[in-house]
């Protein structure tokens, strides 16, 4: 019987050039989202001069300044990092649900990963759990998800 054919990604960022697309809404969460993706990708031998940090008012924007970042071309994958916290009115579900779906549609519009770093939580006590706490750093989880998938879709 012939061996069975594994693609997985290496993580290994070296060569390759990010931009991270951060929100300034919530920028107290994001900032400890941002630190953690860049440490991310440095420790897995991106240099610090092929990441780029573009800070953007909230998460409705996310979609279209990813869309133009994808359109450009300079830059293998984008990690999108922001917080969400539902307030007491339904604006929380109009955002949460429109920036996700956006990121999704620039990432498959544009055949390039787009890390989903978009905290989306009931509370600030979650958000800060998902920021670097319990519940570790979604920053960093949305960086080695998009190096992997770089790095497959290299192979594929």
């Amino acid at each position: 019987m012939p061996d069975i054919n594994i693609i997985e990604g290496k993580l290994n960022a070296a060569g390759l050039k990010f931009t991270i697309v951060a929100t300034r809404f919530n920028d107290f969460i994001v900032d400890r989202l941002v630190g953690g993706a860049v440490d991310y990708l440095v420790r897995h031998n991106c240099n610090r001069e092929d990441i780029t940090i573009v800070r953007i008012p909230g998460a409705f924007e996310m979609p279209v300044v990813c869309q133009k970042i994808a359109e450009r071309g300079q830059c293998d994958a984008i990690i999108a990092l922001g917080a969400v916290i539902r307030g007491s009115t339904p604006h929380f579900d109009f955002v949460a649900n429109e920036a996700s779906k956006g990121l999704a549609q620039v990432s498959l519009s544009h055949n390039m990963p787009v890390g989903f770093g978009l905290l989306t939580t009931d509370n600030l006590e979650q958000a800060i759990e998902r920021a670097g706490s319990k519940a570790g750093n979604k920053g960093v989880e949305a960086a080695a998800a998009v190096l992997e998938t770089v790095r497959v879709m290299e192979q594929l």
